[in-house]
């Protein structure tokens, strides 16, 4: 598996709130997985997979890693261009 694309929609509007942004990954130039949550915690950035809510406060995983080699391979895709978006951002507000 090959993460080919990564778009990343910086959402720091709120700084209460620990959303940082929403990616989108395309892999392997076929399949894509939209709404991948970068959140802020306490030992740093981490991956929120889609998920849906089928009852009041439960959630549920539409889409995610099966093991921690898979969940790496986003993690290493998508927070680096995370960071990359975000200092593009904030160069452009100085």
């Amino acid at each position: 598996m090959k993460i080919t694309n990564v778009k990343i929609h910086i959402t720091e509007k709120n700084n209460n709130s620990k959303m940082r942004a929403f990616a989108q990954v395309t892999i392997d130039d076929q399949f894509v997985i939209h709404d991948i949550r970068v959140l802020e915690g306490t030992k740093g950035l981490f991956l929120a997979m889609p998920s849906k809510e089928v009852a009041p406060g439960e959630y549920r995983d539409i889409a995610h890693p099966i093991n921690q080699e898979a969940r790496q391979i986003f993690v290493d895709a998508i927070i680096p261009e995370y960071e990359k978006e975000k200092a593009a951002q904030e160069e452009t507000e100085e």
